[in-house]
């Protein structure tokens, strides 16, 4: 899967909003639904838990199929052998990931609105996330949802993958697909779930 082809279904994994499934059992679960994305975020990890963590579920992915992309530490997303890291507005810059990691590491960016959309991409990312798009429960936030059509303006004005993130669900999948994502970031719609995995592949569905 390489950077040009990066859509469908990605995951971001959480402990805190449920405890029920592990990082590693979460990343499975969708790795086999058919999820070709994973994000590693545990802000409440020790640096050696975490890169214990993320080395374990780098061994579940199959080559070429799946990714594993680490929040914020693009130095254990390398030492864990994931395949890029995703930064947030107050991270390393991308310049300094892209040294660190390699020309085929996967590297994306936050954005809330327009501008830093442009920033991200201007900066060299490999791809833009925009949210959050709706309420969402798993990260406080300080602004109100962008929204639908703050991504459909984005989308018209960024040609790098865009990925929406922020309270999707199955419900509003749809529709956020049609304003142009081209990937979807879920959290709560599989990790809180009764099954993840069918969670998952129901969002997979989507895209085939």
């Amino acid at each position: 899967m390489g950077k040009q082809k990066l859509k469908g279904i990605y995951l971001i994994t959480d402990t805190q909003g449920q405890d029920r499934y592990s990082h590693v059992e979460l990343a499975d679960a969708a790795y086999r639904a058919g999820v070709q994305m994973v994000q590693y975020r545990a802000k409440d990890r020790s640096d050696r838990k975490a890169l214990e963590e993320i080395r374990e579920i780098a061994g579940l992915k199959s080559k070429g199929d799946h990714l594993l992309i680490v929040n914020d530490r693009p130095d254990l997303a390398k030492m864990g052998g994931a395949d890029g890291v995703h930064l947030g507005q107050d991270d390393l810059s991308v310049s300094v990931a892209a040294r660190l990691l390699g020309e085929e590491a996967i590297i994306g960016g936050t954005s809330a609105n327009l501008e830093e959309a442009k920033k991200v991409e201007e900066a060299g990312a490999d791809y833009v996330a925009l949210g959050h798009i709706f309420e969402t429960s798993t990260k406080e936030k300080e602004y109100a949802p962008r929204g639908i059509t703050t991504l459909h303006k984005v989308r018209q004005e960024i040609d790098l993958p865009l990925v929406a993130i922020g309270g999707i669900r199955l419900e509003n999948a749809p529709q956020v697909i049609d304003a142009g994502a081209d990937i979807l970031a879920v959290s709560s719609a599989i990790c809180r779930a009764e099954d993840p995995q069918q969670a998952a592949r129901k969002l997979v569905e989507l895209f085939e």
